[in-house]
């Protein structure tokens, strides 16, 4: 095959002649040749496959940027590409199923149904929490917080210089919504929050003192947050790091969070195996955090269903690295109240070496 004029590259490969001016224009799908003189664009048969990727890629909503690395790798490594494709639909499907359950949420208060057919109103039912954190045994200051109140739980792991002034400003700024923020509010509650602590990590870090952490670079500072406020009717959950959310639901225990670090990511695209991760030599690196910078404080929000007897764990990244989660499940399982199972979690951890800070923040929803 010779060279295609655009007209019949675009019938060969799917493409319209304007989608193919736009790929060459944004470095996607440059032609081969481009005429000197007429500026017509000529393509070859042995882009067809680069051009039919970028098709099928637009069809899943895949964005141009995302494109563009996928193609290249491609070309030097087909099945490492289908693993980045694979993982950003992993992506995709939990966004999607999060902000479906905005939407069930959202149609419930606008329909004056707040609960939601089948979901207990809160006032049927109420919250059992403690909180604790640790030093641990190795760290020289403790940069975790952990909060847990009638409608909050919260646990943050601060890292850097300010890492436990990062920490406690996050939880604050949430304990500041339990009274004031109800209903379809505390969504948007929960993000304006999350938006101003990042403003102030940016603003207000002194980058001199203290420990530095596993998880920041030399001078830098912030904290991951992991979070649940009662809406009234469901947990609103909001969650940036590698701090956790676990539920203890039929004796079976459930993580209901996505750790945004680099061997998670490396897990999804499946480059790495989850017992791979434990041994990682970057198993601390954050991709998102609350340090400061737009580009990495986007935070997963959304709802989750409560059902009397249900048990939640928040910690830090210091009990989950330590205690296995057969040892956790077996803890929230038989602890008698949240105090018991907060106190032996730590303990287990101390047990465990201790190297880090740990934070646990449990919660059981009982019905009245």
């Amino acid at each position: 095959m010779g060279e295609l004029t655009i007209g019949a590259f675009a019938r060969a490969s799917r493409l319209s002649p304007k989608a193919l001016r736009l790929y060459d224009e944004l470095g996607l799908l440059a032609p081969a040749r481009v005429d000197g003189t007429t500026g017509y664009r000529y393509y070859v048969g042995a882009q067809l496959p680069r051009a039919r990727l970028v098709a099928w890629l637009r069809r899943v909503g895949m964005p141009l940027a995302r494109i563009g690395e996928v193609c290249d790798l491609y070309e030097t490594d087909p099945p490492a590409a289908g693993l980045v494709i694979g993982a950003y639909w992993a992506r995709v499907e939990t966004e999607t199923a999060a902000r479906r359950d905005l939407v069930t949420f959202l149609v419930d208060q606008l329909s004056g149904n707040p609960a939601g057919e089948g979901v207990e109103q809160m006032s049927e039912m109420r919250m059992r929490y403690a909180a604790g954190t640790d030093r641990g045994l190795v760290r020289p200051v403790n940069q975790d917080t952990a909060y847990a109140g009638s409608r909050l739980l919260a646990v943050a792991d601060g890292f850097g210089a300010d890492g436990a002034r990062a920490s406690g400003a996050a939880v604050d700024a949430l304990v500041a919504l339990e009274e004031s923020v109800w209903g379809a509010d505390v969504l948007n509650g929960l993000a304006d929050a999350v938006d101003r602590v990042n403003r102030g990590n940016r603003e207000g870090s002194s980058g001199d003192s203290g420990d530095s952490g596993d998880s920041g670079e030399s001078g830098d500072s912030g904290t991951t947050l992991t979070a649940m406020l009662w809406t009234g009717s469901r947990l609103a959950l909001v969650h940036v790091g590698d701090t956790r959310a676990y539920l203890l639901r039929g004796g079976e225990v459930s993580r209901i969070t996505h750790d945004h670090t680099l061997v998670q990511s490396m897990i999804d695209a499946g480059s790495l195996t989850a017992e791979e991760a434990t041994s990682h030599p970057q198993r601390a690196l954050l991709l998102r955090a609350l340090d400061g910078s737009a580009d990495h404080a986007r935070p997963d929000l959304r709802l989750h269903d409560v059902v009397p007897g249900d048990r939640y764990l928040l910690c830090s990244d210091g009990l989950f690295t330590v205690v296995g989660p057969d040892d956790i499940r077996r803890v929230l399982a038989t602890a008698e109240d949240p105090a018991d199972a907060v106190s032996e979690l730590i303990a287990l951890a101390l047990a465990g070496g201790g190297p880090d800070n740990v934070a646990c923040a449990v919660a059981d929803a009982v019905t009245v």
